[in-house]
């Protein structure tokens, strides 16, 4: 298993970099689109379609969908709005379950959640690649998810006792989302005195710094909740050794719609 997960990540960490960090426009748009294609079709089966064709046939029409969206070129809160709509909702269900399942039982539901989680996430990583720094907006962005990661991650292994959702992932306990927290928090607070931002710019950032993390957690919850309701342990088998493309990319799933959305709102501001 060790083995297949270094040779998958040294394959897929260069082509990942290189298409961040050279694609733009169009290209990029596409790249990150045939992320989210095949993402889409692993929520499918979270989903519970049960039959390879209508997985196909869903991640065809979310392909579908984000093609139509580059093409009208949408104003982004128009997705993130409903976005955070949805990642509210999903705090809901992750808190209650299983008592809230039966809000979103059957796979047409849950399909249309899909679209809530893929399709936002999508265009605000475009969006943002498009901005003024970009690249480093998106930096900023994954390593605050990574930092959180692995935050929780080592809090979690030595301090943790108390489980955070036992009944969606008994492997997160609340000592290691505080560790993600503070680790986040630190992260932050040093780039951006490094930076030269002014006190209230950083206490608005660091604010926002927060909300991100946490939501990326929730991003993480609300996959495994579905992985929970069908079963599955993985999304899918798609990245040997990481299972699949979900499974690295719940977290930012819930944080690029959050994060672009601070920043529509408050990065001209900030600095």
């Amino acid at each position: 298993m060790l083995k297949q997960r270094v040779i998958t990540g040294v394959i897929l960490a260069p082509l990942a970099i290189a298409g961040f960090v050279w694609l733009q426009d169009g290209w990029f748009a596409l790249f990150v689109g045939a992320i989210v294609t095949l993402g889409a079709w692993e929520w499918a089966r979270l989903a519970g379609e049960q039959g390879q064709k209508g997985r196909i046939v869903y991640a065809l029409a979310v392909a579908l969908l984000m093609a139509g969206l580059w093409r009208d070129s949408w104003a982004p809160q128009y997705l993130l709005w409903p976005a955070m709509g949805w990642w509210l909702l999903a705090a809901f269900l992750v808190v209650r379950y299983p008592a809230g399942r039966g809000i979103w039982v059957g796979s047409m539901i849950a399909q249309l959640f899909g679209l809530l989680v893929l399709l936002p996430a999508w265009y605000g990583l475009v969006w943002l690649r498009g901005q003024e720094h970009g690249l480093w907006l998106i930096l900023a962005l994954v390593v605050l998810v990574w930092a959180a990661d692995i935050g929780a991650y080592f809090a979690g292994k030595t301090f943790g006792k108390h489980k955070l959702m036992p009944r969606v992932s008994p492997g997160k306990t609340l000592e290691g989302l505080l560790g993600g927290v503070l680790l986040t928090q630190l992260l932050a607070l040093a780039a951006l005195l490094w930076l030269g931002w002014s006190l209230a710019s950083i206490l608005v950032a660091l604010c926002g710094a927060l909300l991100v993390v946490l939501v990326s957690v929730l991003g993480d919850l609300t996959e495994s909740l579905f992985k929970r309701e069908q079963g599955l342990k993985d999304s899918s088998k798609l990245l040997p050794g990481h299972g699949g493309v979900l499974d690295r990319i719940d977290s930012l799933t819930a944080a690029i719609p959050t994060f672009s959305l601070l920043w529509l709102l408050f990065g001209a501001r900030l600095g």
